[in-house]
């Protein structure tokens, strides 16, 4: 996947791109991650990207001019098929499924605005998308962009070593994950479940499946509610809510 940042400090993308996951992807040809500055593009002595806002108010809007010019630039080294994206607090709010349909694409153009924004006639113009993290204000783009080149990336093929450490990640069944236990045995009094350590790989998929679906409805029942459950989840999510002292759903 080619992935270009336009951005007044590229340098944000330099720790994502050389660490972790994303790092590994590209040092491995399976993704590259470009940065484009707009001041690169302005036309006068003080590379200027900011100006006044028409209509007054506080703050500087970034200018149509540098920020197009940079998107083209992109555009010109990216696949066809690939999205710009804005990042937004008007966009959709970025989510799993999300990440999904952008892991297919080419290549992203991902566009990080800073001070009150940019003039909205570029996104009306050169934007396909608009993301948004969450509903909370961040000094700029930068760091909402990286998180979505990191949650892309790792849903490419061949990026993790183990395609199965990304099918069972959160959200990717719809919920929060199962919890996870590692050596040793016993910490603090607290045991392992005696479930994990039985070799039985039928019942510890069943108390993952139960551990994830009681998870979400006690700590995001928003998810639980988009799902249609089969009967065989329903009572497994009755047998956790009981377990916990929790009244059933169907109770």
């Amino acid at each position: 996947m080619h992935l270009q940042l336009v951005s007044l400090f590229p340098e944000f993308a330099g720790s994502v791109a050389s660490h972790g996951v994303v790092g590994r992807a590209i040092s491995r040809g399976l993704a590259v991650l470009n940065c484009w500055n707009p001041r690169d593009f302005a036309d006068d002595p003080h590379r200027s990207v900011d100006d006044r806002p028409y209509g007054g108010g506080p703050g500087m809007v970034m200018t149509f001019e540098p920020l197009a010019a940079a998107i083209a630039a992109a555009r010109a080294v990216a696949p066809a098929g690939s999205r710009v994206v804005y990042l937004s607090p008007q966009g959709r709010v970025f989510d799993q499924d999300m990440a999904r349909q952008l892991a297919e694409l080419p290549g992203l153009i991902l566009v990080a605005g800073r001070y009150e924004g940019v003039d909205e006639r570029l996104i009306e113009t050169e934007v396909d998308l608009e993301l948004s993290l969450g509903d909370f204000v961040l000094s700029g783009g930068e760091i909402a962009a990286m998180a979505v080149v990191d949650a892309v990336v790792r849903l490419l093929p061949g990026v993790l070593g183990d395609q199965e450490s990304a099918q069972q990640d959160s959200f990717m069944s719809g919920l929060l994950d199962h919890p996870h236990y590692t050596r040793p045995e016993v910490v603090k009094g607290m045991s392992v479940p005696q479930v994990l350590l039985s070799g039985d790989h039928a019942r510890i998929a069943r108390w993952r499946c139960k551990q994830a679906l009681g998870r979400s409805f006690v700590r995001r029942p928003d998810l639980v509610r988009k799902i249609e459950l089969n009967d065989e989840q329903q009572q497994m999510l009755d047998e956790y809510l009981e377990e916990q002292g929790l009244t059933p759903r169907n109770g």
